[in-house]
């Protein structure tokens, strides 16, 4: 329960990789949030960001920081093995999780932690920083005002080099899934009607490209490109693009890389992504992320389509229903 007597939400983050980093450091310049514990695996990886962030307690012991810390609120930015179990022992703990997306693997251990959350998921939001793009909630905004979406088509292309660096990493679950997620929010939740999906494979059968399609009883259509295809030469996260069709309207984003670019002894983009994190007015969609958790933990605002627990089942159910119809079941 959320008892600060300054309004600021009281966060403990763990585990501290690529995006757990990012989400501490943006953490703590926010004026609605007050960043009180670091958790991770090793001393070795606290320490690697203790000049960042000196001063902030860190913690190799879950049970020990949940006790001794005094955070009200946890984001769970860990490996997704572990999402599930550091989840359970948090919200047992009487705390609210911002939960780095997916909520497992294994649809039944994401079903297994239903017991400990509310029926309007207000103790635990899935962490989708692509609902809080400055460009898609425009667009979200100017769709809901227009005749019904007829067509929805989203591509997310990724670095050929994550093959070898990450084996076995599929599209569909690691990229995909970004525009599954718009897509719910698009349809407001409406469930498809029918599901197709193929695999590219490489020589040595990796999934290095996959293919999807949902249908709704409207007839609406959305298809979905993810792929790791792109060279060296092109933005380090490769690129995105959604496009969505009325009957007599039609609007594009391109939120990846972001518009700023510069030339020297190559072609680079500073700013892939939406994320400026630090001490002082960080923004982008990572910043407004955290704000909407802050105020759900505060009971001033529900978790938004999109971000619910029971909205992470249902994609969840949906990729694995795009899986074994790319497999062939």
């Amino acid at each position: 329960m959320f008892k600060s007597t300054d309004g600021r939400v009281r966060v403990g983050v763990v585990g501290l990789g690529r995006f757990g980093r990012l989400h501490a450091l943006t953490l703590a310049g926010l004026a609605e949030a007050r960043l009180v514990a670091l958790v991770a695996r090793r001393e070795e990886s606290l320490a690697a960001l203790s000049h960042e962030l000196p001063g902030i307690p860190g913690w190799v012991n879950l049970d020990e920081a949940i006790l001794r810390s005094g955070a009200d609120a946890w984001v769970v930015a860990c490996s997704t093995a572990s999402h599930v179990s550091v989840t359970r022992r948090l919200l047992a703990a009487g705390r609210s999780v911002l939960l780095e997306k997916p909520i497992s693997e294994d649809g039944n251990a994401a079903r297994s932690l239903m017991p400990l959350v509310q029926s309007d998921s207000g103790n635990l939001m899935l962490g989708h920083i692509v609902l809080f793009n400055s460009e898609f909630q425009q667009l979200r905004e100017e769709v809901r005002t227009r005749s019904p979406i007829a067509y929805l088509d989203c591509v997310r292309h990724r670095p050929a080099s994550i093959v070898g660096q990450f084996p076995g990493e599929n599209p569909l679950h690691a990229a995909m899934v970004h525009d599954l997620y718009c897509a719910q929010v698009l349809f407001d939740r409406r469930e498809p009607t029918s599901f197709q999906a193929r695999y590219h494979r490489t020589t040595t059968g990796a999934i290095d490209l996959a293919l999807a399609q949902l249908t709704w009883d409207s007839g609406a259509i959305a298809r979905f490109v993810a792929s790791y295809l792109t060279p060296a030469g092109m933005p380090p996260r490769g690129f995105d693009r959604l496009e969505v069709f009325g009957s007599d309207w039609a609007a594009r984003i391109v939120p990846n890389p972001r518009p700023v670019e510069f030339w020297d002894a190559q072609a680079s983009w500073p700013l892939p992504l939406e994320i400026r994190p630090g001490p002082l007015q960080p923004s982008g969609m990572m910043a407004e992320e955290l704000r909407c958790f802050c105020r759900v933990v505060r009971g001033e605002q529900k978790v938004p389509v999109g971000a619910s627990y029971f909205d992470a089942l249902q994609v969840q159910q949906w990729m694995d229903r795009l899986s074994a119809a790319a497999n062939g079941e």
